[in-house]
């Protein structure tokens, strides 16, 4: 197998510094073109750090500069044919003329977010799960195709419009974390679209979509429930859903260090290993990322260690808990504890890219 020139060692010691000399073109003239240089996309950059992605979501755009396959599939409603939805150019944005182009006349369901880490841990439908509500005994809704429009350097693309009751999920993953093993995760997202339901989540979960106990998730949320933790002022939060508890801190409930965060665009991330995780996040537009918190587990029975399942779930909890709403744009999931260097360096490209612009 040859090794892909963004591996090689001169581009992994510039990417591990953040050094990109298109994305720093890119990002000093406040636009970004339809694709980056090699190497310099988000799981290009966790590769250069040592903690490569093994899943890669998005609707928007690819996140490598060598992916040129699909991103998204879409059903219309007409005859209920599908068409895959790919990039503009290799490495590039969404080419969302084809999916105006498919849809045109009806409309079309999200039913497949392809994975582009090459470990096909794709989201699909979800499944039923444990939780007790009035959709309990079906599968959860798919995503409007065109409810979130938006533009990304200046290309028309769609998000993950999730209203309650939608919700994503694979079961059967390839290589995303287990037990104690360090992994770390970021999403981009719309921070002007949540609600207080339960649970926005990008993340790890159980593999049987049912609440396994303290410790057996280890996901992204965003919202502004305060039932099990919630941070500073009222919210929405950028947190950790561990299972049977969202997490803002050490703290089982209130942590003062987690502020409400609420930029249209919105970077979040959470990554955790053996005793220790941190909360970070910041603007997807512009700036860096700030850290929320960062330290040992939470200081509570089950967390330590922790009892990750190695599912993935987008817009739903770890049993398919389902009242929560939320915008999702892109998010990877990484094996290993990623340095904050090297999400750092992912934030620079987020802010490159151009989302809203």
């Amino acid at each position: 197998m040859s090794v892909p020139q963004w591996l090689r060692p001169t581009r992994r010691v510039l990417m591990a510094a953040g050094v990109s000399v298109a994305l720093g073109v890119g990002a000093l003239a406040g636009t970004a073109p339809a694709s980056l240089a090699a190497g310099s996309s988000p799981c290009d950059l966790y590769a250069a750090g040592g903690t490569p992605c093994v899943a890669a979501h998005s609707t928007t755009r690819a996140l490598y500069s060598s992916y040129n396959g699909p991103l998204y599939q879409v059903r219309r409603a007409s005859d209920n044919a599908t068409r895959d939805i790919g990039v503009l150019s290799q490495g590039g944005v969404a080419n969302a003329a084809a999916q105006d182009s498919f849809c045109a006349g009806t409309t079309c369901l999200i039913t497949v977010i392809y994975d582009q880490s090459g470990r096909n841990n794709r989201l699909t439908q979800a499944p039923p799960g444990g939780f007790s509500g009035p959709a309990a005994g079906g599968y959860d809704n798919l995503a409007n195709a065109t409810a979130a429009p938006i533009t990304v350097g200046g290309h028309k693309a769609y998000g993950v419009y999730v209203a309650p009751g939608t919700g994503y999920r694979n079961n059967g993953t390839n290589g995303v974390a287990k037990g104690d093993q360090p992994e770390g995760m970021y999403a981009v997202l719309d921070g002007t679209h949540y609600n207080g339901g339960c649970c926005f989540d990008y993340g790890n979960a159980e593999t049987n979509s049912r609440d396994n106990g303290n410790g057996t998730m280890e996901a992204i949320y965003f919202g502004n429930i305060k039932v099990w933790g919630y941070g500073s002022g009222n919210g929405p939060w950028i947190m950790a859903d561990l299972e049977n508890g969202l997490f803002s801190g050490v703290n089982q409930r209130y942590n003062a260090g987690d502020p409400s965060i609420s930029h249209r665009y919105l970077t979040a991330v959470v990554k955790g290993g053996p005793n220790r995780w941190a909360i970070r996040g910041g603007n997807a537009q512009t700036g860096a990322l700030s850290t929320f918190y960062n330290g040992v587990r939470p200081n509570v029975a089950g967390y330590n260690p922790m009892k990750k399942e190695g599912a993935i779930i987008l817009g739903i909890g770890g049993d398919n808990s389902h009242g929560a709403a939320g915008t999702f744009y892109e998010g990877v999931m990484t094996s290993g504890y990623p340095s904050d260097a090297t999400e750092n360096a992912v934030q620079a490209n987020i802010t490159a890219t151009g989302y809203g612009r």
